[in-house]
C-alpha cells in the first residue's frame, strides 16, 4: 500500500453541492483524488422505479416531495452557508480535481475508467446502488457515506424518518463498506448529531454531511492502512424512501418536522 497522501482514491457520485463539499475535503488529504460523475437518473425513471416497487399513488406523493424540498432548499438558502460557515468548508467547484463524466457508474463506460485509474480505494456518496458487476469490477474496498444510520434507516431521508419516528438519538449518518445491498455493507463509524430547530428535510443531508467530512476522511485512511475494524450494526433493518407529500404535510403542520 501507497503512502496515504499518495493513495489513488476514485470517488463516485452523481454530483450536487453536498459530494462537493465532501470531495474539497478529500481533496486536501488525498492529492491523487480523482471523480467519476455519472449523470443523474431522470424523475420519470425514478417515478417508474418507484411506483413498480410501492405503487403509482405512494411514487406520485413522494415526487411531490421532491418538487417541495427543491422549493424548500432555495428557502434554506442561509441555513446552507451558515452550516458550511460554521464547518468552515465550501461546496464550490474545485478545477484541480479531475472529473471523468459518464452516463451511469454501472455502464462498461465507468468499468473502464476505474481499470484505468486503479484506485487504491472507491469512495461512493450520493450515487445510484452499484451493480453485482460493478462491485466486481472494483478490485479494492469501497467506502459509502450514507446520511442515515444503518441498518434502521437505511436508503433515503434517514435524518427525517429519525425525527419522524421520535428517535433524533439516532440522527446521523454512517460511513460503511459496500456490498451489493443498499447500505448494508459492515459498518466503519457512526455521526451522530442534533439538528438545529432550523433544519428540515432540505438541509439535514448537507449537515451530516459537514459533520462527518473529516470522520472520512480517517476512515478512509484506517481502511488503506489496513487498521479499520468494521463490524456488523444492530437493530431492525429498513429500507426508507422519501415521504410522500401527505406524511411530509402531516409531520410538518402538526410536529413541526419540515
Amino acid at each position: 500500500m501507497p503512502e496515504l497522501r499518495d493513495a489513488r482514491v476514485a470517488v463516485l457520485t452523481a454530483g450536487g453541492a453536498n459530494p462537493q463539499v465532501m470531495i474539497n475535503v478529500l481533496a486536501a488529504h488525498f492529492p491523487k483524488l480523482q471523480v467519476i460523475q455519472e449523470e443523474s437518473e431522470t424523475k420519470r425513471t425514478l417515478l417508474k422505479r418507484r411506483a413498480r416497487r410501492l405503487g403509482w399513488l405512494t411514487a406520485l406523493g413522494q415526487l411531490a416531495t421532491m418538487i417541495v424540498s427543491r422549493f424548500g432548499k432555495t428557502l434554506a438558502a442561509r441555513r446552507s452557508a451558515e452550516i458550511l460557515s460554521s464547518h468552515n468548508l465550501s461546496d464550490a467547484f474545485d478545477p484541480a480535481v479531475p472529473v471523468r463524466h459518464v452516463a451511469s457508474l454501472n455502464d462498461p463506460e465507468a468499468h473502464a475508467v476505474l481499470a484505468e485509474l486503479k484506485p487504491d480505494l472507491v469512495f461512493a456518496i450520493s450515487c445510484r446502488l452499484l451493480s453485482r458487476v460493478t462491485l466486481v469490477a472494483i478490485s479494492c474496498p469501497v467506502v459509502n457515506f450514507h446520511a442515515g444510520i444503518n441498518p434502521t434507516y437505511r436508503g433515503q431521508m434517514g435524518g427525517y424518518w429519525a425525527r419522524v419516528e421520535r428517535d433524533e438519538e439516532n440522527f446521523g449518518a454512517t460511513i460503511h463498506l459496500v456490498d451489493a445491498g443498499t447500505d448494508t455493507g459492515k459498518t466503519l463509524q457512526e455521526i451522530r448529531l442534533r439538528p438545529s430547530p432550523r433544519d428540515t428535510i432540505s438541509t439535514y443531508p448537507l449537515l451530516l454531511t459537514a459533520a462527518g467530512a473529516h470522520q472520512v476522511v480517517a476512515a478512509l485512511r484506517a481502511v488503506l492502512d489496513g487498521t479499520a475494524t468494521p463490524y456488523a450494526p444492530e437493530g431492525r433493518s429498513e429500507l426508507r424512501f422519501p415521504p410522500p407529500l401527505w406524511t411530509y404535510l402531516y409531520h410538518g403542520l402538526t410536529r413541526g418536522i419540515w
